[in-house]
């Protein structure tokens, strides 16, 4: 399993795991003292970017329940829409996603789906569409077919996260197609969070997505259809139609002998009228059945891989992207801590990684430039001709604790 960025243990477990690689108990009470003083400042940090992306989605949420003071412009509404889509795109990277590229979304259309449905997606609709995912690995399932008869394993690639960011074209554009996007106004913007989705079936998270009958399906359909069709035909219509064209024959004088309809063979006729139109009636509902048991089955799939829409959806990746952060730093300063000489980037970044693989059976992509970056900035480690090196853990809780204070002083 390849988890890219992120790390797939949560905030308190790290914080136990560094814990455990220090020595003494006093040095360990301290660490925990010093988590907690990080992760509050993280946390503040965070609180920032929350207000902000709070503030720019307002303008076109979906489900406010609160009052304007003043109209919104088409022009605030389209810079609070960029506004907002730069902030998300950046908590999203901090929380360790990556972007789902154009050629991943054509494979899923191209691909081989778990899911049995055929969806068609129009593209068309939509001025931005970006999809983010995190965590992927690759799994193993028995599809059937035949009625069960035939079994067959289908690897493919399924994501643990996917994160989805769509906005609709105005409404100019949905005029000129003598259409409505389904449920969603024209200009707004779709924020959807989802779990386990296999990569072949990313296009049912689109929100225009429909149901199509695949090949086999119609297959099936048509064949009962024509065969049965054939059968009504000439059991209940034979006769009658055969009478009918020996009719039509003698009034094109292509036939001598007059033909004698009798009022039994009109009902005959028009009973067997009305069984063919059941049966095309019986038909036609099969299809329709078949496709509202497809759209179920979309909508029961989707109900338990939805995580989360709307606003909170950026509730949900700012505490993410909190945690990764914390992660993040504590896991260089403690390695830093323990060397006594100080380490490089790279040789930090190759410890950290070897040490989950060797000790905790994960392989990840330590992002370790960020990590340093924060504690640089918070001035927790030091830096000498590449060489990066911890201070002292009662001298790092006293630069926190500054930090701290300083953050609640009034002028």
């Amino acid at each position: 399993m390849q988890n890219a960025r992120f790390i797939p243990f949560r905030k308190q477990d790290i914080i136990e795991m560094c814990s455990n690689e220090l020595d003494s108990n006093t040095q360990k009470t301290s660490f925990k003292q010093f988590c907690d003083l990080l992760a509050s400042l993280i946390h503040y940090d965070y609180h920032e970017t929350l207000e902000s992306l709070k503030n720019n989605y307002a303008p076109f949420d979906p489900n406010s329940d609160t009052r304007s003071l003043a109209p919104v412009s088409s022009d605030q509404k389209a810079q609070c829409q960029r506004e907002f889509a730069k902030d998300f795109a950046k908590v999203l990277n901090a929380a360790n996603f990556e972007v789902i590229t154009n050629e991943d979304l054509q494979d899923a259309l191209n691909e081989e789906s778990l899911f049995k449905v055929r969806l068609e997606v129009e593209f068309d609709d939509f001025e931005e569409v970006v999809f983010y995912r995190r965590g992927e690995s690759q799994l193993t399932e028995t599809i059937t077919s035949f009625w069960g008869l035939r079994k067959k394993p289908l690897h493919f690639t399924n994501y643990d996260r996917v994160a989805v960011f769509i906005r609709f074209k105005d409404k100019a554009y949905f005029e000129a197609k003598n259409k409505a996007p389904l449920g969603f106004e024209p200009s707004s913007t779709i924020v959807k969070l989802f779990q386990n989705v296999p990569k072949a079936d990313l296009e049912m998270l689109f929100p225009n997505s429909e149901v199509r009958m695949r090949p086999i399906d119609k297959v099936i359909i048509g064949s009962s259809a024509l065969v049965g069709g054939a059968v009504v035909l000439i059991t209940k219509l034979g006769a009658s139609i055969l009478l009918l064209f020996a009719l039509f024959a003698f009034w094109g004088g292509f036939r001598s002998e007059a033909v004698e309809m009798t009022q039994q063979h009109f009902i005959t006729f028009a009973i067997g009228m009305g069984v063919f139109g059941s049966f095309i009636f019986k038909e036609w509902s099969k299809f329709k059945n078949r496709k509202i048991k497809f759209m179920k089955a979309l909508s029961d799939n989707l109900y338990f891989k939805n995580l989360d829409n709307n606003a909170g959806v950026f509730h949900t990746l700012i505490d993410a992207a909190e945690e990764e952060d914390i992660k993040e730093a504590l896991l260089a300063y403690t390695f830093l801590l323990k060397s006594e000489s100080g380490l490089s980037a790279q040789i930090l970044d190759e410890q950290i990684e070897a040490w989950f693989k060797s000790k905790y059976k994960c392989e990840l992509d330590f992002e370790i430039s960020d990590a340093l970056e924060k504690l640089t900035r918070m001035r927790l480690v030091t830096c000498t001709n590449n060489v990066y090196s911890a201070i002292n853990l009662n001298h790092a809780k006293t630069i926190l604790d500054e930090r701290w204070d300083n953050l609640f002083q009034y002028n």
